[in-house]
């Protein structure tokens, strides 16, 4: 895949990563790296992500979501389908 290709990134992501300001920490990075898509918090605690872009920027995030943001634990990323179309954006949904 060329960098400049478009690609997506549909995952849930677990551990300590509710409460702890993942969702808005998601939709300042994929904004910061030029994504499109959604992120919400699950009834079973995980958080689900849909992003779509540059497939650079697609990698990088899906590398910083291991991380997450300070005050987070993230002890797994998997991969999931998309159910729905993704906004021209990047938002935190419900």
């Amino acid at each position: 895949m060329q960098p400049n290709e478009t690609s997506h990134l549909d995952v849930l992501v677990s551990g300590r990563v509710q409460g702890v300001g993942f969702r808005w920490w998601a939709v300042r990075t994929a904004s910061a790296l030029g994504l499109r898509g959604t992120v919400r918090n699950c009834p079973d605690g995980s958080v689900e992500v849909h992003a779509a872009g540059a497939a650079a920027a697609i990698q990088t995030f899906r590398t910083l979501l291991h991380e997450g943001p300070r005050g987070a634990r993230v002890d797994r990323v998997r991969s999931v389908a998309l159910e729905t179309d993704l906004p021209a954006d990047f938002r935190a949904v419900r």
